[in-house]
């Protein structure tokens, strides 16, 4: 049996890194887990993060992946190095990769970052920038307001402008050259973002970056799916699976099938 590069985040937001996996590794297979029930995870306190997260890992490692992903930066903030130490897979997360990325694109030094309460109170993504390249300036905000939106499928509405510019305001006019999109959640609406931060802000997709690095990790290990295998992919989410459904089949343009999952009691570890 194939395994699996298994993926997890509040809701829908690690579509993002799905959907840039299927493009990049066509040959691997996902298993993806949604926590929509539960989501956002950016108002909650870390250990109650730390909670989920160990939860859905726990029930992911059932189908014995080769890799972890965790597909949403609130938890890569305060769970990574826990989950890391607790299993003997790769486990990688998605504020690393979006650093990186933005260290290269940067001219000024002057960085953006835009995240849940929680990966911005975290300063998470300031630690990781410094660490590379101390010199950095970041200027960082928290959108409280768009995972929620995204999460409702809302993405293409009339009004993604509107509130993407209320939630961005602090930073417009601000001397950054470039922008983490520092939610998974976000990708879904860079075309609003990229009008409302204009031509010459680059935005760093911390989606597009993690799956790179997933690539890349594989390689080196030797773990890369043979070549010619069509995977089938497995997705589940704890909240309302039709939504779920619709807002994935519209992301990755392609069909596919939900697995409801219904935690029966809150987890006490």
């Amino acid at each position: 049996m194939q395994q699996a590069i298994a993926v997890l985040d509040s809701g829908v937001g690690g579509l993002t890194v799905v959907k840039e996996v299927m493009r990049q590794l066509p040959q691997e297979k996902v298993i993806y887990f949604g926590d929509t029930a539960r989501s956002p995870y950016g108002p909650r306190p870390p250990e109650e993060v730390r909670m989920f997260t160990r939860q859905i890992i726990d029930y992911l490692l059932k189908f014995n992946p080769k890799m972890i992903v965790i597909a949403c930066n609130t938890a890569t903030a305060v769970a990574i190095e826990e989950i890391r130490a607790r299993v003997s897979i790769p486990v990688i997360g998605v504020i690393s990769p979006g650093a990186r990325a933005a260290i290269k694109s940067t001219k000024s030094g002057v960085v953006g970052v835009i995240g849940t309460e929680g990966t911005i109170r975290s300063q998470a993504y300031e630690y990781a920038l410094q660490s590379i390249s101390p010199s950095i300036h970041v200027l960082s905000e928290p959108c409280s307001l768009l995972a929620p939106f995204v999460e409702k499928g809302l993405f293409h509405a009339d009004e993604a402008d509107t509130i993407v510019e209320q939630s961005l305001r602090p930073l417009i006019g601000k001397p950054i050259d470039c922008l983490i999109l520092g939610c998974t959640h976000y990708p879904f609406l860079t075309p609003a973002i990229a009008r409302v931060m204009g031509p010459d802000v680059t935005l760093i997709s911390s989606a597009d970056e993690t799956a790179r690095e997933i690539s890349t990790i594989l390689y080196h290990r030797g773990l890369l799916a043979a070549t010619g295998l069509l995977p089938i992919h497995q997705f589940f989410c704890s909240g309302e699976p039709k939504l779920f459904k619709q807002i994935a089949q519209m992301w990755l343009k392609e069909q596919i099938s939900i697995t409801p999952v219904v935690w029966q009691v809150p987890t006490i570890i």
